[in-house]
């Protein structure tokens, strides 16, 4: 049981900080780059994955509870409006979700926290998607 006036433990403390993210960002950028099945969400990246490297671990580490890096550098990050000039179709998010999900499988030890996550990247992949089926408005549009 946790002390009462004890802060609980955030996703970025439990996966291992600063190191285990940007392992898990690195993993997740070399599946996306050597995976065949992976080529539709890949070619809407630059050719130069260093960049979005960076962010993807900024924006990570604010996400999971760490250092807010992401807002400090571009502001709130609003993930929709940032990605809508990209086609994201079913096929481009199950991609995307295809190479986390083994890079999550490889580099996060902790089985509840990697199912946890996973379940979250999930939730924000289906919500990137801005082609193909029915598209949910989104109450906070922008975001």
């Amino acid at each position: 049981m946790q002390a009462i006036n004890q802060p609980a433990t955030t996703p970025y403390q439990r996966i291992g900080g600063d190191a285990a993210i940007r392992k898990l960002v690195d993993r997740f950028y070399e599946l996306m780059d050597e995976l065949p099945e992976a080529y539709t969400a890949r070619k809407i990246h630059p050719q130069d994955l260093t960049e979005s490297g960076n962010k993807f671990f900024d924006f990570l580490s604010g996400w999971l509870g760490g250092p807010q890096r992401f807002v400090e550098k571009y502001g709130h990050p609003m993930l929709r409006r940032r990605h809508f000039p990209y086609a994201i179709g079913p096929e481009e998010r199950d991609q995307w979700l295809m190479c986390m999900k083994q890079a999550l499988e490889e580099t996060v030890e902790d089985v509840s926290l990697r199912d946890a996550l996973y379940a979250q990247f999930a939730q924000l992949g289906e919500h990137m998607r801005n082609r193909g089926g029915d598209i949910q408005a989104c109450g906070h549009a922008g975001s």
